[in-house]
């Protein structure tokens, strides 16, 4: 009896000691799939957003590009406008390629969001220095000429250092 006892205890033992073992192994193997799938969800995760970065870089430095003070009112002015109109037209187009533009930044560092957006602030008060050395009946010719005059004087413009910081931090990235 005593040995049936000893037995039974024996493959209890040994019956209990393999459920230990097995809950281990299943206890890692969790582990391990949710390592494996944590390690998936972050490369997705990567994959989307170095998308979405590469696009926000091209995006801004596009904008930069379109808000180039020579380039936007040579883009904007029409024959027989004043220069109060093409003014108007160009700080119009600025904002609102910013707004078109601002979800950007979830996308790009705090740093160069700022430098975006001094360079925009920076451009409007060109075109408006460059718009009250005018007179009242000033033509939009002269208020082209006056803007590309006045950045030829200012070297680099804020849009230019903008392009290069944004080009500087998108190469670090990638």
């Amino acid at each position: 009896m005593n040995e049936i006892f000893a037995l039974a205890i024996v493959a209890v033992a040994f019956t209990i000691a393999l459920v230990i073992i097995v809950q281990h192994f299943l206890k890692k193997l969790n582990f391990n799939e949710s390592l494996m799938l944590q390690g998936e969800l972050k490369k997705q995760r990567q994959e989307f957003f170095i998308a979405h970065r590469m696009e926000a870089y091209q995006r801004v430095i596009l904008y930069m590009e379109r808000i180039h003070p020579s380039a936007i009112v040579l883009r904007m002015n029409q024959p027989n406008m004043n220069a109060l109109v093409l003014q108007s037209l160009v700080l119009k187009a600025i904002r609102d390629e910013y707004d078109h533009n601002v979800a950007q930044q979830m996308f790009i560092s705090s740093n160069a969001w700022n430098i975006l957006k001094n360079a925009k602030e920076e451009t409007v008060k060109l075109i408006n220095v460059a718009a009250s050395q005018l007179g009242n009946e000033a033509s939009s010719n002269d208020l082209a000429t006056a803007v590309i005059t006045l950045s030829a004087e200012i070297n680099p413009l804020p849009s230019e250092i903008s392009i290069d910081a944004l080009k500087a931090e998108f190469q670090q990235l990638f």
